[in-house]
């Protein structure tokens, strides 16, 4: 869902170190491009670094919170 165009994109200003962090929901705007972030999946920090592409997407759209599934191999006897 898009956030409504008279209030503009989401950008934190109450984060304490903007230049390490950026929060999930936080969108992503052309001042930010050629730059390298921490975003919080949950349970640990994953580095994106920003590029074109990504302009007017949120954040956590490129931090994924779940591993992918695999299925345990069966040990030979």
């Amino acid at each position: 869902m898009k956030r409504v165009k008279w209030k503009g994109p989401f950008i934190n200003s109450r984060n304490k170190n903007p230049s390490n962090i950026l929060l999930r929901n936080h969108e992503i705007t052309s001042k930010l491009v050629g730059s390298t972030f921490n975003v919080y999946t949950g349970k640990k920090f994953v580095k994106i670094t920003i590029s074109n592409e990504m302009i007017s997407h949120k954040a956590g759209e490129f931090s994924p919170t779940r591993v992918r599934f695999q299925f345990k191999k069966k040990k030979k006897k």
